[in-house]
């Protein structure tokens, strides 16, 4: 077995940070440099706004994660792997399922496997509030169940609200906590889970520490735009951009937590200099502690760059879930962290 070193808690330290150019990646980098600490950064480096090269005080490595070339000379040194290179969004269809499980599985075991050669002690790994699948819900009757998917007859007749699996009643919407059960409803979702438990491998094997942080709707400047995979604030604002009325599916009450990017990017940082103990994976939870409706995000955003009014569509996708917010609580309680930017503010960002 391969010991890993410990970083310590002070000082400079050296951190490789996968996907480190990219949309969380770039504020990441740029605190960790501020903090001085020595940062690598290895990224495939696509066009994408605030993309395009490294921070300044970073060095940066042009490469994929499954390039064994290129990622073992990045990683030997390494005291922490902060590993965010993925791919995101909910996808097209299932014709994305190879670069998906490529990108994400195959991307993460390799990182994991450098590590352990490389003695690193300690992962953050780029997780999502996808894992959990639907969110939290309560039965009048029953309590707190887990529903199933939802009908296709439901959802063609505008029931969107899951039903309680023994009743058949209409579920009310709660907070999910990290010790809620994993249940990825897509292909994306699925990889993540799988990279959690990867990461779990990794942490038996080598003694090491990490985290799995679960972000929620990361929304904010640099955010992709243009794309079928972009998060649906990426999409909003692509629409208004180009003059166009956001496109909201179904009725718009679904609840979400949309959170700062530069809060995410103090998480990360947080989790970097914050022991997991010997052998253990921590998930957390990364969002910003307030419930906001898809439709209302899309209005708020309308509001701020004096856009259209968004269009409830009443359309719907079968991968998509219904209700999913979760308590940070756990992440200001292991990390000393909690979002600090409120939605609004937030949107002006972008």
């Amino acid at each position: 077995m391969h010991r890993p070193r410990s970083p310590g808690h002070a000082g400079r330290v050296r951190i490789l940070v996968t996907g480190g150019a990219g949309f969380i990646g770039r504020p990441t980098v740029d605190r960790l440099v501020a903090d001085g600490h020595d940062v690598t950064v290895l990224d495939l480096v696509r066009p994408a706004p605030r993309a395009g090269e490294a921070s300044p005080g970073a060095r940066l490595v042009v490469g994929d994660v499954r390039d064994e070339d290129t990622l073992v000379p990045a990683v030997r040194g390494a005291d922490v792997v902060v590993h965010l290179a993925a791919k995101v969004g909910l996808g097209v269809d299932l014709d994305d399922i190879v670069d998906y499980v490529s990108t994400n599985d195959l991307g993460t075991a390799t990182v994991l496997r450098a590590a352990r050669r490389a003695g690193v002690g300690r992962v953050v790994l780029a997780s999502s509030m996808v894992v959990y699948g639907e969110g939290a819900y309560d039965c009048p009757e029953h309590g707190r169940v887990a529903p199933g998917p939802r009908r296709p007859a439901d959802l063609e007749a505008g029931v969107f609200d899951p039903r309680c699996p023994r009743c058949d009643a209409v579920l009310a919407p709660a907070v999910v906590t990290e010790d809620a059960p994993l249940d990825p409803r897509n292909v994306y979702a699925a990889t993540k889970v799988h990279g959690e438990h990867l990461l779990r491998a990794w942490a038996r094997e080598t003694s090491g520490g990490a985290f799995a942080l679960r972000f929620h709707n990361v929304y904010g400047p640099g955010m992709p735009r243009d794309t079928p995979y972009a998060g649906v604030a990426s999409l909003f604002r692509s629409a208004l951009a180009a003059g166009r009325a956001p496109r909201v599916f179904e009725d718009g009450a679904q609840r979400r937590d949309f959170v700062h990017v530069d809060d995410v990017a103090q998480a990360v940082v947080a989790a970097t200099r914050t022991d997991a103990g010997p052998g253990l994976v921590v998930p957390l939870n990364v969002g910003s502690g307030a419930v906001t409706t898809v439709g209302g995000l899309a209005q708020a955003l309308a509001d701020a760059l004096d856009g259209p009014a968004p269009v409830v569509t009443g359309e719907f996708r079968i991968g998509d879930v219904r209700h999913v917010t979760a308590s940070s609580d756990l992440a200001e309680q292991v990390l000393g962290w909690s979002a600090q930017i409120g939605l609004r503010s937030g949107l002006a960002t972008c």
